[in-house]
């Protein structure tokens, strides 16, 4: 799966917002100003190409008990996150796009009422 595929999905989700919140490298997506994915552009220049997904607790362990290529995310709560390396192949496009959907499902469950409301209403 390449950047540009990854990034045509994370903006297909509603309310679905991309920019550089933290250097011009690293690319954020959000979903009302509450973040579903980031990931590091320089690393996709050098065939690394890797993204940083939210996660439930109980999944986040699962899945690196499972999975070589997905490993605590830096930067951000290791009980939360998860990064997925996607250069190595380990993981089906499919799943990348189940993992981004997860990870955008976890933001939005944890809204408040009013800004569910609001995206609702999009």
């Amino acid at each position: 799966m390449h950047i540009d595929e990854i990034r045509d999905y994370c903006l297909s989700k509603k309310a679905a917002t991309e920019s550089f919140p933290f250097d011009e490298n690293t690319l954020v997506f959000k979903v009302m100003n509450k973040m579903f994915l980031m990931t590091p552009l320089e690393k996709w220049d050098q065939d690394e190409g890797s993204v940083t997904v939210k996660c439930n607790p109980e999944y986040t362990l699962e899945l690196r008990e499972q999975y070589e290529s997905i490993y605590p995310g830096p930067y951000v709560s290791n009980k939360h996150w998860n990064t997925l390396a996607i250069y190595k192949n380990e993981l089906s496009p499919k799943f990348v796009c189940e993992l981004i959907d997860h990870s955008y499902d976890m933001v939005v469950k944890g809204m408040t009422k009013k800004m569910k409301a609001e995206l609702e209403a999009l």
